[in-house]
């Protein structure tokens, strides 16, 4: 044995004993179970329409985009589909990605540099992290949503240029962060808000059009929106959002766009046919939030602005364990355990997806009360209702 394979074996080891280790699980189109773990929140991904202009942007356009933006992977969708999510969002223009990481990364390391401050929340996803880690900037964790550490972070900065960076919707809590008040402290400051809708966009504000649209600050100067295509509107890619001369930018410096392949046309028509379909049906989020509230009550839990509903678990075995009792009972929920949590509170991630029917989400409520209050578990132990240990 080498001693990579050495390495290896004793990293998983390592893994296997902190119960963190991972395995990959493909599922099949058919499978009889009520996924409570994916992203699409609306149920978009499979909307009869969304599937037919996906399929037949492939058949227009091949399987991928073939190039990058700058090259020949720029295509008509492409330009429809940012034009149209500006428009919806409030902002004055968009840049699409291949992902949301992309996305995430570009706008980070596009704005910051050696000579720059980065002001960033505790529980910020880990493509906002990379990017910041990219930039090569001085960076400054603060504590989750604490307003007043940023103000503090941005008013020693002396003059530097300096990005305050969060979500709207945080991934794993689900909790919402104070724009408001954070894009206040950017303007007094001069420094920009980079705010991570992925988990908002679709969900939250009037029509789905994301908490910063709802706060009136789409058009404010200070504030820069990232999301995803891949959750909401059921497809794949990000979105940088923002004002024209930043997408100008983007366009010019921005190392994930200009050096990678552009977004599949599929993908692109399939989340423009999402968008309208979001338009047409301005109501379908609020049965996210109704559902949202019923499982918090169910589960005891405090309910959430968005999707996303957090149960904790007293550790990763108990997590691990509560997931496989869930599934064994006709339903898939998320397991997040360390790293990926950011509190390092092992915890059960579900998200209250419209796309599942009334029957199947009152079999889940019923399936999730059960296993997480008070019922045996399959190696014997008991896990009790969250916060009760």
């Amino acid at each position: 044995m080498t001693s990579w394979e050495q390495w290896f074996a004793a990293q998983r080891v390592a893994r296997e004993h902190a119960d963190v280790q991972r395995v990959l699980r493909p599922r099949q189109a058919d499978e009889d179970i009520i996924d409570l773990a994916n992203n699409d929140y609306l149920g978009l991904s499979n909307h009869p329409e969304v599937r037919r202009a996906a399929a037949d942007a492939a058949l227009t356009w091949g399987a991928g985009a073939c190039a990058s933006r700058l090259v020949t992977g720029t295509t008509t969708l492409h330009t429809t589909l940012e034009h149209e999510l500006a428009r919806f969002t409030g902002h004055e223009a968009a840049l699409v990605f291949s992902t949301g990481y992309h996305a995430n990364l570009s706008a980070v390391t596009v704005l910051a540099d050696r000579q720059s401050l980065i002001v960033s929340d505790s529980h910020v996803h880990a493509s906002l992290i990379d990017g910041a880690r990219l930039s090569r900037a001085d960076i400054q964790v603060v504590g989750h949503n604490d307003v007043a550490k940023v103000a503090a972070a941005l008013a020693a900065a002396r003059g530097r240029r300096a990005i305050v960076l969060t979500e709207s919707v945080f991934s794993v809590l689900g909790d919402v962060a104070p724009l408001a008040e954070l894009a206040e402290v950017c303007v007094e400051h001069d420094a920009l808000l980079v705010v991570d809708e992925a988990h908002a966009l679709g969900v939250v504000g009037s029509g789905g059009r994301g908490l910063v649209h709802a706060l009136g600050l789409a058009d404010s100067p200070n504030v820069v929106t990232t999301a995803t295509l891949s959750k909401a509107f059921g497809s794949m890619g990000g979105v940088v959002l923002g004002s024209a001369a930043l997408i100008d930018h983007l366009t010019n410096r921005a190392r994930p766009f200009i050096f990678d392949t552009g977004l599949a046309p599929a993908s692109a028509a399939g989340a423009l046919a999402a968008l309208r379909c979001l338009r047409e049906q301005p109501d379908l989020p609020l049965l996210i939030h109704r559902r949202n509230h019923e499982l918090a009550d169910a589960l005891g839990v405090p309910a959430t602005e968005g999707a996303l509903l957090s149960v904790p678990m007293p550790s990763a075995r108990d997590a691990v364990l509560a997931q496989a009792a869930v599934h064994a009972a006709g339903v898939r929920v998320g397991c997040f355990r360390p790293p990926s949590v950011p509190d390092g509170v092992s915890r059960l991630r579900i998200t209250t997806r419209a796309g599942v029917t009334d029957g199947c989400w009152t079999f889940a409520l019923e399936a999730l009360a059960r296993v997480v209050t008070d019922r045996p578990l399959p190696d014997g132990s008991v896990l009790h209702r969250a916060g009760s240990r």
